[in-house]
């Protein structure tokens, strides 16, 4: 039994820690664990969880993407550095925490940021660099094959990029044997299996919501429309197989455990879940799978996402069709552009604070610094903010321009600079979701919140809720995101004979969360709608700097 101590001002029994401890321990002695890894745009992050989804350790390492000849990519060389750190600063904290070496896992998974391009040919050989998400140099393409499929093909999806290497007529094409996501690129070195989950591949190449696979008619379009270039493959070819969640996507290899893990200590054999995209584990992570739910993520870049009852009236270009990990349809609003400039503000904040010999923890000067948001005026007095480091398909531009501007007489403070900094990595976002709730007249029932943005308590959260217009849910999970989430798809191979996807969350992993929402107001609201006026029409000040400002 059980040992449990009395809370004497309340009269509630809570667990011991030594107990819980206890409980750690033979959880990582016996493998009763699942290990969820997600490359985030910023971060590697690892996440231990025991049976019952409770965090015992976690690892991370800190990268960013690079710019090379006008490409955003990141190394594959990088890729293994940051999962081998992530995995070892997660053993370590195993190490440190229950002095175990971490040696088996009860199932593994790993998660990633959605779409970009990675293609190998027939020796494994990666045949350009990897072209991540946030390229936006695919319009070309995606008029195209939105007019074919009558369906919308954003142009960060693996099938833009695709089609875009065709039509610029790149020499590698014809040697295409493979293609995949980052996810899917992992698990496969992990495993030997060409997988990948449903909620991932659905920003590869639309999905048949009957059949939950790819789109037959759409992959015969596809190759119809290549048919002159006379390549060797037919695209279903060099496709992944699709997997739902719980199914069955190999294990982890000796090559596998000696990449996650160069000291050898982790044991080969261990269960692997499907590969995710953090669209996927994000859903996960907020509870976010049924009809008429929704979530935001917000960190480096920020999308909102409904689960569907039914399909929308027409074809949007600033709506993503993609699928929850079991398979069901969603709609995302999916913005390039969230947190990136406003963290290099505070990292110049940092550099000024080192200057003056000050020590303040980078937690705290976050803290503060949101927390002076919430003082600011309504509409952020005349301050306005544009944080595009990057294109944004959502507002028609290919590439950004960080941008600071004002009136000259607005009221310029702390407080509505950074209002006007949190609000810009809104705005984006309410153009996409009031095509959702407006235009399509989509209901939701709950809207939660997830990531970074979300970390400083109640900031984002009430500022999220202003500028869409609805109840937003915080869980007391939310920072912990999309490592945690793929952790649970993982933990989820061992109960999909009991429970659906959705009543396994329901039923053995939010069951007891807790959570705090936040209701908008109206004046906030009308203050974020006259911010939000002022964005759109000084969007053409972003326009012009970028045809004055052209990248070296």
């Amino acid at each position: 039994m059980a040992f449990y101590i009395q809370n004497l001002v309340n009269d509630e029994f809570i667990e011991g820690e030594e107990v819980m401890k206890d409980k750690a321990i033979k959880a990582i002695k016996d493998g009763k664990t699942a290990l969820g890894i997600e490359l985030g745009s910023s971060r590697i992050k690892a996440v231990l969880i025991d049976n019952a989804s409770q965090i015992l350790a976690q690892g991370n390492f800190d990268w960013e993407n690079s710019l090379v000849d006008g490409i955003w990519t990141y190394s594959l060389d990088d890729v293994w550095l940051g999962i081998e750190s992530a995995y070892k600063a997660l053993a370590d904290n195993v190490l440190e925490k229950y002095q175990l070496p971490l040696e088996n896992i009860g199932a593994i998974g790993v998660s990633a940021m959605m779409h970009g391009y990675l293609v190998f040919d027939q020796d494994d050989q990666l045949l350009v660099p990897f072209r991540t998400w946030r390229n936006t140099m695919t319009e070309d393409a995606t008029k195209v094959l939105i007019e074919k499929f009558n369906y919308n093909i954003p142009q960060r999806w693996s099938i833009a990029h695709l089609y875009h290497a065709i039509l610029e007529g790149e020499e590698h094409v014809k040697d295409i044997q493979f293609m995949t996501t980052l996810a899917g690129y992992v698990h496969w070195q992990l495993t030997g299996q060409k997988v990948l989950g449903i909620g991932d591949a659905s920003g590869v190449f639309p999905i048949d919501d009957e059949t939950r696979d790819f789109d037959q008619k759409m992959l015969e379009i596809f190759d119809d429309l290549i048919k002159e270039k006379n390549f060797t493959w037919h695209v279903s070819e060099i496709l992944p197989k699709i997997l739902k969640a719980g199914e069955d996507a190999g294990t982890l290899t000796e090559k596998g455990a000696k990449l996650l893990d160069p000291s050898g200590k982790l044991k080969a054999g261990i269960k692997m879940a499907p590969p995710e995209g953090d669209a996927g584990t994000g859903m996960v992570a907020t509870n976010s799978v049924l009809p008429r739910t929704g979530n935001v993520s917000a960190g480096t870049s920020i999308f909102g996402m409904v689960v569907l009852e039914h399909a929308l009236s027409k074809v949007h270009i600033e709506l993503d069709m993609v699928t929850t990990p079991s398979g069901s349809p969603v709609a995302m609003a999916h913005c390039n552009n969230c947190t990136s400039d406003l963290d290099a503000w505070v990292r110049m904040y940092q550099e000024l604070l080192q200057r003056l010999d000050v020590e303040v923890p980078k937690y705290k000067l976050y803290d503060e610094l949101y927390f002076a948001a919430l003082e600011g005026d309504k509409d952020c007095g005349g301050v306005m903010a544009h944080n595009y480091v990057s294109g944004e398909h959502v507002t028609g531009f290919s590439e950004g321009r960080p941008l600071i501007v004002r009136m000259p007489n607005a009221n310029f403070n702390l407080a509505n600079y950074m209002r006007a900094m949190l609000n810009s990595t809104m705005a984006t976002l309410r153009i996409g979701m009031d095509i959702l709730t407006v235009e399509e007249n989509v209901e939701i029932d709950q809207l939660l919140g997830h990531g970074g943005l979300f970390k400083t308590e109640k900031v984002g959260q009430t500022l999220m809720a202003n500028a869409l217009k609805v109840p937003l849910t915080v869980m007391s999970s939310a920072g912990e995101g999309g490592a945690w989430g793929m952790a649970i798809l993982a933990l989820y191979l061992d109960y999909k004979d009991e429970y659906t996807l959705e009543d396994f969350l329901i039923n053995q992993v939010f069951a007891a969360e807790t959570s705090t929402t936040i209701e908008p107001n109206a004046e906030d609201m009308e203050g974020f709608d006259q911010f939000l006026a002022r964005y759109k029409d000084s969007l053409a000040i972003q326009r012009a700097a970028v045809e004055a400002l052209p990248l070296e």
